[in-house]
C-alpha cells in the first residue's frame, strides 16, 4: 500500500535553525513541513506588513533555504509546505524564490494559498451581519473595531492540496490550521474526498502529533533524563497510509525519544474536549485512536477518525491592548524573599508617591514557587529572582516604570543585585479576540508564482 513520510522540523517561529537540513538530510521524507505561526505572530507580522509591504511573513524561513538547497537538488521530488507566508504568502514566495535559485536551486514551483486575510474586509464582513462575537465574552467586535491589527480565518486543508496538484513544490500559506500541513499533502497524495471525515481525522491526528516538532520526540517529555540525550534530539515524521493509519517515528541515531508517553503527552497538548478537536476540515476524535510501540521510537496509531467539519472558520483576531514591561532583580542573602517581597511593593509604591499607578501590576519571586503559583511549595531560598511587571494604556507611565528598579540597587535591601542589563523595553500590548466566522464568507484563494 502507498504511504508517504511527512516531517516537521519547525514547531513555531523561533525553532531551531538547523533542524529543517537535519531531518531532510536523514529523513528520507516526501514533504517537509514547517510550522511558524502563532496568534500573537500574526499580529506582529501584520505591524511589520503596515511599516513595510513587502514584509509580514516568516523571515526564519528564508534564512532555512539555503541550508536545504543540497538536499532539494538530491531530493528533486521531495516538496515543502509551510505557513510561513503569515500574512503576506506573496512576499513570501517570491524572496523564496530568490534564495533557492541564489542556491542554485531553479526548477522549483511555488504555491500561494491565501484569502485568510479578514482585516482589509472587515468593516464589509461587520455590516454584513457578521459580528464576530467573542467566544467567551459575547462581546460584538464592533466593542474594539477601531484598534484591530490583525484579522485572520484558519483556513483548511483543501487549498494546499490544490496547490500540490497544480504541481508546487513549496507551498507557502497564510493561516491555516497547523494540522493542515499535513492533511494537505494526503489529500493530495491519495485523492481523499473532503469529506471523509475517518481519514481526515486520522490525518489531523497525525498533524497534530508532529506540529510542536521535538515536543513529540522527547521535548519536554516528563520522564526525559541523560539517556534521552535531547541535545542532539531529532525532529519527527510520519508514515501515513492511503486508510489514514500512521507510524511516527525519528531519525536513525538522533537523540530524544518515540514512544506512548511521549506520543500521548503531544496528543493533549493545546486540547479542550479531546472527542471533539475542531478543525477547518473535520471535528478530530482524539479519544477514539489506540497506539502501540511497534519498534523502537516507531509508535503506530490505528482506529483515528472524525465527524464532519463546521459550518464556521475560527478567526483570531489582534487588538492593541496597551504597553507593558517587566524588569528583573537578583535578591540573595537571608530572607532573600521576604526582601524581594518588600522591594516589589516599595518600587511600586514609589511609583504611586510620583503619580503612577497601573491598570496590572504584578509582583513575583521566583524560586519561591510563584511561576507556578499552588503547585510549587513555598521556601525561603537563599537567592532569589524579583520579576515585576505592569500593563496600562499610558505608555508614559510604563516608560516611568522602567526608571525605578536601579534605585534599588542602593536604596533597596542589602543583596540586591543583577541590575546589569540596563532598563527594561516597553513593549505595545496585543489584546486576542478569538471568533467565528461563516465559511460561506470566505473564500481561500490558490496561486502560483509567475
Amino acid at each position: 500500500m502507498k504511504s508517504i513520510r511527512i516531517g516537521n522540523a519547525c514547531g513555531f517561529w523561533g525553532d531551531s535553525p538547523d533542524a529543517p537540513r537535519r531531518l531532510a538530510e536523514a529523513g528520507r521524507l516526501d514533504y517537509l513541513t514547517l510550522e511558524y505561526l502563532a496568534e500573537l505572530t500574526m499580529s506582529i507580522l501584520a505591524s511589520q506588513r503596515q511599516r513595510n509591504p513587502n514584509a509580514g511573513y516568516a523571515t526564519d524561513f528564508i534564512e532555512v533555504l539555503p541550508t536545504l538547497a543540497d538536499q532539494l537538488q538530491r531530493q528533486p521530488t521531495l516538496k515543502i509546505v509551510t505557513n510561513a507566508g503569515g500574512m503576506n504568502p506573496r512576499a513570501c514566495a517570491e524572496a523564496a524564490k530568490a534564495a533557492l535559485e541564489a542556491c542554485g536551486v531553479r526548477d522549483r514551483r511555488y504555491g500561494l494559498v491565501h484569502g485568510d486575510d479578514l482585516l482589509p474586509r472587515l468593516d464589509e464582513l461587520i455590516a454584513g451581519g457578521h459580528e464576530l462575537r467573542h467566544l467567551d465574552s459575547g462581546e460584538p467586535l464592533s466593542a474594539v473595531r477601531e484598534r484591530v491589527v490583525s484579522a485572520n480565518a484558519y483556513l483548511g486543508s483543501a487549498a494546499i492540496a490544490e496547490a500540490l496538484r497544480r504541481g508546487a513544490n513549496v507551498v507557502m500559506t497564510g493561516r491555516v490550521a497547523d494540522a493542515c500541513l499535513v492533511v494537505g499533502p494526503c489529500l493530495a497524495e491519495f485523492g481523499w474526498a473532503v469529506n471523509d471525515w475517518q481519514k481526515l481525522g486520522a490525518a489531523t491526528v497525525a498533524g497534530h502529533l508532529i506540529e510542536c516538532g521535538a515536543q513529540a520526540t522527547g521535548g519536554l517529555w516528563i520522564n526525559a533524563d541523560d539517556d534521552t540525550d535531547l541535545a542532539h534530539i531529532g525532529y519527527p515524521f510520519v508514515d501515513v497510509d492511503a486508510t489514514g493509519e500512521f507510524t511516527i517515528s525519528k531519525p536513525a541515531g538522533t537523540g530524544g525519544a518515540v514512544n506512548l508517553q511521549t506520543v500521548a503527552e503531544q496528543l493533549l497538548y493545546e486540547v479542550g474536549d479531546p472527542a471533539k478537536y475542531y478543525t477547518p476540515d473535520v471535528v478530530a476524535d482524539f479519544t477514539a485512536p489506540s497506539f502501540t510501540q511497534s519498534a523502537p521510537d516507531v509508535v503506530r496509531c490505528t482506529g483515528a477518525t472524525g465527524t464532519a467539519a463546521t459550518s464556521s472558520y475560527k478567526v483570531s483576531i489582534a487588538y492593541r491592548d496597551g504597553f507593558t514591561a517587566t524588569g528583573t532583580l537578583v535578591i540573595v542573602g537571608p530572607n532573600a524573599v521576604m526582601k524581594a517581597r518588600k522591594s516589589g511593593a516599595m518600587l511600586l509604591e514609589r511609583l504611586k508617591c510620583s503619580g503612577f499607578t497601573y491598570a496590572h501590576s504584578l509582583v513575583e519571586v521566583i524560586g519561591a514557587g510563584d511561576s507556578v503559583p499552588g503547585a510549587l511549595p513555598k521556601c525561603d531560598a537563599p537567592e532569589v529572582l524579583l520579576r515585576v511587571g505592569v500593563r496600562d494604556a499610558n505608555r508614559a507611565a510604563v516608560e516611568r516604570f522602567t526608571k525605578e528598579f536601579a534605585p534599588l540597587v542602593t536604596s533597596g535591601y542589602a543583596g540586591t543585585a543583577g541590575y546589569t542589563t540596563g532598563r527594561a523595553s516597553v513593549r505595545e500590548v496585543f489584546g486576542y479576540w478569538p471568533s467565528l466566522i461563516a465559511k460561506s464568507a470566505v473564500t481561500p484563494v490558490v496561486e502560483m508564482l509567475n
